[in-house]
């Protein structure tokens, strides 16, 4: 099978997400059928067409590539690249006519994260980055803050709906920190973050396809993404992230969480 650079890998990303970007606005804030999976999240026809056309995209230009994706699940799970999808990521928000709605599109190399993109369809940017590079907004290169210190920091905390539930210690530690804290949902936080707008992002509960193609991007802009534990993360983690500007502020946060 052929080498691909990560730089390579990205355009290709880039290529694929944009091509299928107009695939979710065809739908967006009309009428249409929602339907709840086993797991009780909603699904629609526009996630589902959306990621049939990517992996159809990815299919035509890197055969033998491994697909991920959230709607179809995997195909070539032992090929050495994984391309992993999430065609429309905040379906509750794209059903409700949010335009925080993202695609995640990213690339595996033997498990590593080399290239990832998150796009916002509603908002007309696209967020990228790869292993080695850097990251950009719309093409134009961003980097996350430099904040230190967590009384200075704008943190966010998704699904904390969830955390009230099942970690509401950990939740009310984080509630105590952050110069700015706000809650919120989905991928958009991490655009933030790379971009320089906040500075840390908590998440709970997510699966690969959510948090895999955002790590290339976070990393590329100097930020730092692990599991509530410090570990990098891979197709087995437990959908725990804390993502930050600073390795002084990832370890703090990481101390609020304990």
């Amino acid at each position: 099978m052929p080498d691909f650079s990560p730089a390579e890998l990205l355009q290709a990303a880039l290529e694929i997400s944009g091509s299928a970007a107009a695939i979710p606005m065809r739908y967006f804030r009309s009428e249409m059928a929602v339907e709840d999976k086993p797991d009780a999240s909603p699904v629609t026809i526009a996630d589902r067409e959306t990621e049939e056309h990517i992996r159809r995209a990815i299919a035509e230009r890197f055969p033998g590539h491994g697909i991920y994706g959230e709607e179809f699940g995997e195909s070539s799970a032992d090929a050495a690249y994984i391309w992993v999808v999430d065609p429309i990521d905040g379906t509750r928000s794209f059903i409700c006519g949010v335009p925080l709605f993202g695609m995640l599109l990213g690339v595996l190399r033997r498990g590593a994260p080399e290239a990832g993109v998150i796009r916002m369809p509603a908002l007309g940017e696209a967020y990228a980055g790869c292993r080695g590079g850097v990251a950009t907004r719309n093409g134009v290169a961003v980097r996350c803050r430099s904040v230190t210190r967590p009384d200075e920091a704008r943190i966010f905390i998704n699904e904390a709906n969830r955390m009230v539930e099942r970690e509401p210690e950990r939740l009310k530690r984080l509630m105590a920190a952050g110069h700015i804290r706000r809650f919120s949902n989905d991928c958009y936080p991490f655009a933030l973050l790379a971009s320089g707008r906040i500075d840390a992002v908590v998440d709970f509960d997510l699966k690969p396809y959510d948090y895999l193609p955002i790590v290339p991007v976070v990393e590329a802009a100097g930020g730092i993404m692990t599991d509530w534990r410090g570990q990098p993360l891979g197709l087995h983690s437990d959908g725990s992230i804390v993502a930050a500007a600073t390795p002084e502020l990832h370890r703090a946060v990481m101390d609020r969480l304990g």
